[in-house]
């Protein structure tokens, strides 16, 4: 178990409603294979790929697909329909995302000021933001400057908190609504400490919590243990989760999983 943990942290009015927010209240980049998306997946289920970092692909049954925190490389499914990207690091955005990409989505605030405002459907995947403020590199705050992105998709809320340096308000937390599967930044440091990101995810109660971000074993062991008293703890060597919201776990869940292309042949004694 504390292998996989160390070989974690070392590797670096629109036609949808939100059933998520209703629920809740009431260069050119590396293609690793291609696959046909969508392909051995049931019409209601999405698969969730670690790429790497930060960045997941989310595809759909239908066929959709999105990268998150998109630096320029993608998942199996090959050139995402969308990405969502924001700027606190080189590694959480591109000025240069590939040219096929029809929605690139920036979590940042424009060069007048106005925060990022996204709301694209991609056929019954419906992805939105929820704008947060962020360190700048002078000590200080940059408003909106980082973007939680939400994934809609058949009854199933996706969340990727994203470079989230503060814990969110309560107007944050009605915009988000519902989240089933939360991607959560653990470094401790960078981001958000563990303690308030323990907080968070326990508020969002979310049946699965997949840690990213993660730097060192000391933040990942603070991590799992604040979360251990709520959460049961799964380590798999997979880099990919097929889920759907018939087939959530009963008991919120940490789903560890493996960046993209990284080999699990090893011992975990």
């Amino acid at each position: 178990m504390f292998r996989l943990a160390l070989a974690l942290c070392l590797l670096a009015s629109p036609a949808l409603a939100s059933q998520c927010i209703q629920l809740s209240q009431n260069e050119t980049p590396t293609v690793w294979r291609a696959a046909t998306p969508g392909a051995g997946l049931d019409p209601d289920q999405v698969r969730i790929v670690y790429v790497a970092h930060s960045a997941f692909q989310i595809e759909t049954g239908e066929g959709a697909t999105a990268v998150t925190d998109y630096f320029g490389g993608h998942g199996p499914a090959g050139v995402p329909d969308a990405v969502t990207m924001n700027h606190a690091h080189e590694t959480h955005w591109t000025a240069f995302p590939h040219k096929d990409v029809e929605h690139v989505l920036r979590g940042w605030k424009t060069e007048e000021g106005v925060p990022a405002d996204h709301w694209v459907e991609l056929g019954e995947m419906l992805v939105r933001n929820i704008p947060t403020d962020i360190r700048d590199w002078a000590g200080g705050w940059e408003e909106h400057g980082n973007s939680i992105f939400v994934f809609e998709y058949k009854g199933l809320c996706i969340g990727h908190l994203g470079h989230l340096h503060h814990e969110p308000t309560e107007a944050h937390y009605t915009q988000i609504g519902r989240l089933d599967v939360v991607m959560a930044a653990v470094d401790g440091g960078q981001t958000i400490a563990i303690e308030p990101m323990v907080r968070i995810l326990k508020r969002l109660k979310s049946r699965i919590v997949i840690p990213m971000h993660a730097w060192s074993v000391h933040s990942l062991a603070s991590f799992l243990e604040g979360m251990s008293t709520d959460f049961e703890i799964v380590f798999e060597p997979a880099n990919e989760l097929v889920i759907s919201a018939r087939t959530l776990p009963d008991r919120p869940t940490v789903r560890m999983m493996l960046p993209q292309g990284f080999d699990p042949s090893f011992s975990e004694e």
